[in-house]
């Protein structure tokens, strides 16, 4: 069975570090664009980052352009969401997600998700 799992999240001071990790089982990652994504309390889901499938592009929101960072490791099935500087607005709930096209926003262009993981930035 095809699965995504987040893991990494947590409570974190504005400024600080967290490292999240997506894992697939039942499927290999190889073929798929990978996304992040947040979903923050009484807002729409919205797209973080992106890493190609073909040549390891990388894709990022402005909002976190700078601070966060997205790789892959295809022997390890996983891919990471690298944050750094995290500030209060980054608090959210994060997924990651597969597509098997080029990196997209278009939320109904992924077709695994996780169950996502809690970011929370807070003093």
């Amino acid at each position: 069975q095809a699965q995504l799992v987040e893991s990494g999240g947590g409570l974190v001071q504005p400024g600080g570090s967290l490292r999240l990790s997506c894992a697939a089982s039942g499927f290999t990652l190889d073929y798929y664009a990978i996304g992040w994504f947040r979903q923050a309390p009484g807002k729409e889901r919205e797209g973080v980052s992106c890493i190609s499938s073909s040549n390891g592009n990388t894709y990022d929101a402005d909002s976190v352009k700078g601070r966060f960072s997205i790789s892959r490791d295809d022997a390890k099935n996983t891919v990471y969401l690298q944050m750094n500087n995290l500030k209060p607005e980054d608090t959210a709930v994060y997924f990651c997600a597969t597509t098997p096209m080029p990196c997209s926003s278009r939320l109904d262009e992924y077709d695994h998700w996780g169950q996502g993981t809690q970011v929370t930035v807070s003093s």
